[in-house]
């Protein structure tokens, strides 16, 4: 939508010859391939008046001197702005959001700023809705945001100015963002831990294969409104069926709401055919009383519980770097892809396309060696690879496409793992917290990956540098986190400390004076009531 074609200054009249070099042509737009060859290239045209203009990009100039259609000329020439807008190259793009509003030139800024401003937006608003959806639930955030795509994403479509373009994305991306966070969180309360490594991980493919859907849009679509009002539409039938998904046990049990989760607990031992089990028995609450009818007073949480003491601090800070160089080297690899040549459109559809292999191979991992192994491997391989790709020669470009797709894979893997990790590793009313300050965090690496490709004028290899030493610190400290394979999600703080310590990886939460009951919930037999799976 951003992107800047080939433009010349237009003008100021009907053109009748067109002269670049030693071609003359009758239109502008024959000459697009050739006028960038050259840095200091310029077209002349000849206008109906007789006059006869010299045009570059962001400059035109009269000659003054009446003289014949050359190219060369020595004699005075009258410099004047660009007042009558741009010639732009639409061989590729029919409309872009450079050429709606001529963001080129001394305007070309504001073009530039439209990523970091978008990706500020993302970073608000996974923390926000993420501390939202533990306060009022993830139901209504999840509708909120899904519905706040739709319409801001329309809204982006119909600007009838920049500046309006540019709060519509701005909102765009704090719904897109907290619409990305609330839903993992949703789903890894509602998976059993039996499905919950595959149900979470995958939902990841469906992001990657929304990469490929962007790219073949963005292939058949050239004309930037009707892009995004193609990508908006997609939220529709969630936003119609929203209403369904009811609210997950854990936050409503953890609000003290005992008699609505034991409405949805019934309902999916329904839905499975099986026998539910009572919450009232497994919580000893009595659901007649002031517990099961009123909502308890439930303490209002802050991201300075997220260092409830130094261990969990320790483990925050560590998971943090994870986030942001997962995201950092994830969006680089990208990024970085547009310089290995061919078709843009089908360099993002493969960037799309290995993401799916490298979660299928994190899904296996995890659940038969654990997700710190695979975590640690995933962020060791793309510290290495990044160390192959520096030393591989310039004439083997091949072998430097194939190990920056390995380099893909493995910092896919590790980026794609540390949502499911990181709901994992807290406890229920911090959990929504834990993974929008993780992914506020990841946002900052994602503003700062363009910048980081930039390096590569200072020394070729500089980017892969700063990555892969990311990479291999980020693995070292994750040597430290618990392992969390084969275990129910953690309901207190107690629970959630003492994984650092636990060694028994049979599925046991630790007896907490608050919350034993969803450990039975979670670990309960599956041909009793089938909750687990």
């Amino acid at each position: 939508m951003t992107v800047s074609p080939y433009h010349t200054c237009r003008p100021p009249g009907n053109v009748s010859r067109v002269l670049f070099h030693n071609i003359s042509s009758w239109r502008l737009e024959d000459i697009w391939i050739l006028f960038f060859t050259g840095h200091e290239d310029h077209i002349i045209v000849q206008l109906q008046n007789g006059e006869v203009w010299e045009l570059t990009s962001c400059h035109r100039f009269r000659r003054d001197d009446k003289s014949g259609l050359n190219y060369d000329y020595s004699g005075r020439k009258s410099s004047f702005p660009c007042m009558d807008g741009y010639v732009y190259d639409k061989s590729k793009w029919d409309s872009t959001v450079v050429t709606q509003w001529d963001l080129v030139c001394n305007r070309e800024w504001f073009a530039k700023v439209i990523q970091p401003v978008f990706m500020v937006g993302v970073l608000l608003g996974a923390m926000i809705f993420g501390y939202l959806s533990d306060r009022i639930g993830r139901r209504f955030v999840l509708w909120a945001t899904s519905t706040g795509i739709f319409l801001f994403g329309l809204a982006a479509a119909f600007s009838f100015d920049y500046y309006s373009f540019m709060i519509a994305r701005f909102l765009l991306a704090m719904s897109g963002s907290g619409y990305l966070v609330v839903v993992f969180v949703y789903v890894t309360e509602f998976i059993g831990m039996k499905s919950r490594t595959w149900a979470c991980i995958q939902m990841h493919s469906f992001f990657a294969v929304g990469t490929m859907v962007v790219a073949l849009t963005g292939y058949f679509v050239r004309t930037w409104w009707i892009y995004q009002m193609v990508l908006s539409t997609v939220t529709i039938p969630f936003v119609l069926c929203c209403w369904i998904l009811p609210e997950t046990p854990f936050w409503l049990l953890s609000e003290g709401r005992c008699e609505e989760a034991q409405k949805v607990v019934d309902t999916i031992a329904k839905w499975n055919r099986a026998r539910s089990c009572k919450l009232s028995e497994l919580l000893s609450l009595d659901l007649n009383g002031p517990i099961g009818n009123e909502p308890l007073e439930v303490k209002k949480h802050n991201l300075l519980d997220l260092f409830y003491d130094w261990n969990v601090g320790t483990r925050t800070l560590t998971i943090w770097l994870v986030w942001f160089t997962g995201c950092l080297g994830f969006y680089f690899f990208s990024l970085n892809s547009v310089n290995l040549g061919g078709n843009e459109y089908l360099n993002l559809f493969l960037m799309g396309a290995v993401e799916i292999p490298a979660y299928i191979f994190m899904c296996l991992g995890m659940d038969s060696i654990g997700r710190r192994k695979v975590l640690v491997f995933s962020l060791i391989s793309g510290a290495l690879l990044c160390g192959v790709i520096m030393v591989i020669p310039k004439n083997y470009f091949i072998w430097t496409v194939v190990v920056t797709m390995a380099g893909k894979f493995a910092i896919g893997a590790a980026f794609g793992l540390i949502y499911l990790y990181t709901a994992e590793l807290y406890p229920t009313m911090v959990r929504s917290l834990a993974v929008g300050s993780g992914s506020m965090v990841s946002r900052v690496g994602s503003i700062m990956a363009p910048f980081c490709v930039y390096l590569s004028s200072i020394w070729n290899f500089l980017p892969q540098l700063l990555v892969g030493i990311l990479a291999f610190i980020s693995g070292v400290l994750s040597l430290m986190l618990p392992e969390t394979m084969g275990r129910p999600l953690a309901t207190t703080w107690e629970e959630a400390a003492k994984q650092d310590t636990e060694k028994d990886s049979s599925g046991k939460l630790f007896p907490t004076t608050n919350n034993t009951a969803l450990e039975k919930i979670e670990v309960i037999d599956s041909g009793v009531s089938g909750l687990s799976e």
